[in-house]
């Protein structure tokens, strides 16, 4: 066994045994980890019980307050939503104490509330984000933290002057997979980073935002005036309303709601704060049902040169009608082996590049005369006697405990950053960075044309 493959094993077999010994693990962004067990072992007081509202109780409104719940020391007191059924289910779900309302400044006016959800429409994000952090409530902000680029400056101030803790909801940056992928880069790995692709792809009706629409829906269940906001004024739409995802007005789309997790996922792995050449392409190629954003989206994205990582190329791709195939999957090339990510494993296969060229295989070597060839082997062989000409990959995988749950730990690190100003990796800069250069994939794909960004002042450059 030759001495780069064994520490290439201890390497692995490191984070192999940190996967085993315990069941969550909460990571700062030093690297540091508290078990999540000894929060979960910990009680606490009235006094240090954390007071959550709820604006927004769709799909992720109900997720992010089930997983909240999961953790000690956490009490739900108020939820909001414009349709009175969700209302009604939140009493049924969470119990008759709550407080409800169709007006989230009740929610914000309350002083028996420390800290808000926000999993509204995208176009409210930042409004309400911003209304909360300066009525002195943290906030949970489901991704992406802002509908247009030009909003997010606002909310990365608000988060500085208030003193108030921000996370935007896109998990993976709390993964212990995706932290073990950050270290496993650092340490160089797969060698120099040359490239990265990424897809997430869904197969069905509901990953197509064709959610179900209730028989009771009507201008009399639904505050369709407060939907709206700032948005273009509209009759009343049920369908809007209920499937506001594929709608420009409301929604981000495809990149909005997909892309931006992976920019996330991205960036934590490389500590990348982003690219600064955006292209993307696609089409609406199935989902013809009113909508007006694509279904399918491809992304080619340029990564400047940093101290955190080389420059490399970005691929991504979401499709909503891709045979069935389904599924998500990172994969960083270098130039000793690729690096793979599914949800909650990591697999590496190593093959380093010869540092002679070799000879046989898809060669001009097989086209010359046998007496050449021979010639040539014997040459070869007495200048480079230890350079193997074909080698099979070294692989090893890592993988996360039966029923780990990125969810969880990036709740607990929300709350640890209220409790005890724990590090939030996912604060409102992160979520701008992850969020604009999603955002101007939209632009691109919409205007036709490459879109230059800055990463680091987080903002368009347009030209001229």
């Amino acid at each position: 066994m030759s001495k780069s493959r064994r520490a290439f094993i201890r390497k692995m077999g490191a984070g192999l045994v940190t996967a085993g010994f315990s069941s969550n693990l909460l990571l700062a962004e030093n690297t540091q980890s508290i078990p999540l067990a000894q929060l979960l072992s910990r009680s606490y007081g009235p006094n240090d019980t954390i007071r959550l509202g709820a604006i927004g109780m769709g799909i992720m409104g109900f997720s992010n307050c089930r997983t909240a719940l999961q953790l000690p020391g956490v009490e739900l007191v108020a939820v909001c939503d414009l349709y009175d059924g969700r209302l009604e289910h939140s009493k049924e779900v969470f119990g008759d104490h709550l407080f409800t309302t169709r007006d989230y400044r009740e929610i914000l006016s309350r002083q028996d509330i420390d800290a808000v959800i926000i999993a509204t429409s995208d176009h409210w994000h930042d409004h309400i984000s911003i209304a909360a952090m300066k009525a002195g409530k943290h906030v949970y902000c489901e991704k992406p933290m802002v509908h247009h680029l030009d909003e997010g400056h606002a909310v990365i101030k608000a988060q500085k002057e208030t003193g108030q803790v921000f996370q935007v909801g896109s998990q993976r940056v709390s993964s212990i997979v995706y932290h073990k992928a950050r270290d496993l880069m650092a340490d160089g790995v797969i060698g120099d980073l040359v490239l990265v692709e990424v897809w997430y792809d869904r197969h069905s009706a509901l990953g197509a935002w064709q959610y179900s629409i209730p028989p009771d829906a009507s201008p009399e269940t639904i505050d369709w005036q407060g939907f709206l906001g700032d948005a273009p004024k509209h009759p009343f739409d049920k369908t809007r309303f209920f499937r506001w995802r594929n709608y420009r007005d409301y929604g981000t789309g495809v990149a909005g709601d997909l892309f931006v997790h992976l920019f996330s996922g991205v960036h934590t792995i490389l500590q990348s704060h982003g690219p600064n050449r955006i292209y993307s392409s696609g089409g609406l190629r199935y989902w013809k049902d009113g909508r007006d954003v694509p279904d399918v989206i491809l992304g080619i994205y340029d990564y400047p040169e940093t101290d955190q990582h080389p420059a490399f190329n970005l691929q991504l791709r979401s499709n909503f009608v891709d045979g069935g195939g389904g599924g998500s999957k990172f994969r960083f090339v270098g130039s000793e082996g690729i690096m793979e990510l599914t949800g909650r494993a990591i697999t590496v296969k190593r093959r380093k590049l010869p540092t002679a060229p070799g000879y046989g295989g898809w060669d001009s070597f097989n086209t010359f005369t046998e007496a050449t060839q021979k010639a040539y082997k014997e040459w070869y062989e007495s200048h480079y006697p230890d350079e193997p000409r074909m080698s099979e990959p070294d692989e090893l995988k890592y993988e996360a405990p039966q029923g780990y749950s990125d969810s969880l730990d990036h709740w607990a690190t929300f709350l640890a950053g209220i409790r005890n100003n724990h590090p939030i990796i996912e604060d409102a800069s992160f979520g701008l960075r992850a969020a604009g250069p999603s955002l101007a994939s939209n632009k691109s794909y919409f205007e036709q044309r490459v879109i230059n960004w800055d990463p680091d002042r987080m903002l368009v450059m347009e030209e001229g």
